[in-house]
C-alpha cells in the first residue's frame, strides 16, 4: 500500500496513464474546518491534504501563534480524535517564501523565508510550494523569472539539507512564477491573465536549470507541480469561474511535461461541474481555504440567528455583534483588504468572499 505522499508524487505519471488524479489542498488553520475535512475523508476512504500557508503558520507563529512542529502536532491531535488514520494525512506548506517579510530587503526575507522551510520540512511536511514570486523591498516589480527560480532552488535546498538531518521522508515540491496572492485578489479582476503554455514551458526549464546549478537534480525529479493562472479568482464581491476553453492551450501544455499535474489556487466558490473540468484538465490540486471558513461563517450566524428566536436572551450579545468587536479592535488582520467606505468595510468583514473573519 502506498503512502499518500507517494500516491502524491504519482500524480503526474497517473495522469500519464490516462487517469485524472485529483485533490483537495484545504488551507485552513480553523479546527472545525480541519475536522470536517477529516471526516469527509474518512466517508470517501481517500487522502487528506491539509496546508499552513506563510502567514498562518511559520517560525516566528504566524497569525495562529503556531510554527510548523506545533500546527503537525495541532493537525494530528484533531485526526486521532476522529479516528483518521494518520497514513492518509498530508500536511503540506503553502507560499513557502519571503511573502510574509516582502516589506524587507531581498537578502533579509530570503534569510526568514530559509528559516521558515527548514522549520517545515524538519517537522515533517512532505508537500512544500517554493513560492520566490513577490518582490522584496529592494528588488525590481515584476521579479525576473530566473530570480525566482534561483530563491525556489535556494528554499528546496534547505528543505533537503533539513530532512537529511530529521531523517524523514523525502518531500514533494511545488514550483511556479505565476501565483495568485494568499487569500483571494483584492484589486480588480478584469483583467484575469491565463498562464500561456509557453510561459509554463519555460517555467519548468529555468527551474530545472536552477535546481541543477545547486546539485538538486534529485530534489527536481520530485518537484510534481507548477502553479498556474487557468482563469479563476475571487475577490470581496466577485468570482470568476473556471472556462475550460481559455485554458485549452494551458491544458495541452502537460503532453509536453509528464513530469508535473498543475496546482491552481483561489478554486474557491467555483461550482462542481467546474471542479470537475478543472481535474480533468490537469489542475489536479485544487486550494481552497476561504470558501471553508465562509460556510462556518454561514453556519455560525445561521445559528446564532435561530437562538436568538427561540431562546431570547438580552443579556447574551449576538454573534455578529461579538465578531465585529474583536475584528475592528484588530484591523491589521483584514483592513487592507477591505477597500471604501465604513458600510463597506462592515459589510465585507463580515460576507466577503476573501472572508477574513
Amino acid at each position: 500500500m502506498k503512502s499518500a505522499t507517494e500516491q502524491l508524487r504519482d500524480m503526474p505519471s497517473a495522469r500519464c496513464a490516462g487517469r485524472r488524479p485529483g485533490i483537495t489542498s484545504v488551507c485552513s488553520a480553523h479546527p472545525v474546518v480541519i475536522k470536517a475535512a477529516l471526516h469527509h475523508g474518512l466517508a470517501r476512504g481517500g487522502p487528506v491534504l491539509i496546508e499552513a500557508t506563510c502567514n498562518q503558520v511559520n517560525q516566528d507563529g504566524g497569525y495562529t501563534g503556531m510554527a510548523p512542529d506545533g500546527f503537525r502536532r495541532f493537525v494530528e491531535d484533531i485526526a486521532a480524535a476522529v479516528g483518521f488514520p494518520p497514513e492518509r494525512l498530508l500536511l503540506g506548506g503553502d507560499h513557502l517564501g519571503p511573502n510574509p517579510w516582502a516589506a524587507l530587503p531581498a537578502q533579509e526575507a530570503m534569510g526568514r523565508a530559509v528559516a521558515m522551510i527548514e522549520a517545515y520540512a524538519a517537522a515533517g511536511f512532505t508537500k512544500l510550494h517554493l513560492d520566490a514570486s513577490m518582490s522584496c523591498a529592494d528588488d525590481p516589480v515584476p521579479l525576473p523569472d530566473e530570480v525566482i527560480a534561483a530563491r525556489a532552488a535556494e528554499l528546496a535546498a534547505t528543505a533537503e539539507m533539513a530532512v537529511r538531518k530529521a531523517g524523514g521522508e523525502p518531500p514533494v515540491y511545488i514550483i511556479g512564477t505565476e501565483v495568485p496572492v494568499p487569500g483571494g485578489a483584492f484589486e480588480a479582476m478584469d483583467h484575469l491573465h491565463v498562464t500561456t503554455p509557453e510561459d509554463a514551458l519555460r517555467t519548468a526549464e529555468i527551474h530545472r536549470k536552477a535546481f541543477r546549478a545547486r546539485g538538486l537534480e534529485a530534489a527536481f525529479e520530485r518537484t510534481i507541480g507548477m502553479v498556474v493562472q487557468p482563469g479563476v479568482e475571487f475577490g470581496n464581491t466577485d468570482v470568476i469561474e473556471y472556462e475550460p476553453r481559455k485554458a485549452a492551450g494551458l491544458s495541452t501544455a502537460l503532453r509536453q511535461m509528464p513530469q508535473f499535474v498543475f496546482e491552481a489556487h483561489s478554486t474557491d466558490y467555483q461550482s462542481a461541474i467546474a471542479l470537475r473540468h478543472l481535474v480533468s484538465d490537469g489542475f489536479a490540486i485544487l486550494k481552497v481555504g476561504p470558501w471553508l471558513t465562509f460556510a462556518l461563517r454561514e453556519a455560525l450566524y445561521g445559528l446564532d440567528c435561530i437562538a436568538r428566536i427561540i431562546a431570547p436572551d438580552k443579556r447574551r450579545e449576538d454573534l455578529p455583534a461579538s465578531m465585529d468587536e474583536l475584528m475592528t479592535a484588530s484591523p491589521g488582520y483584514w483592513k487592507k483588504y477591505y477597500p471604501g467606505a465604513a458600510a463597506d468595510q462592515y459589510f465585507q468583514r463580515h460576507f466577503s468572499y476573501s472572508d477574513r473573519i
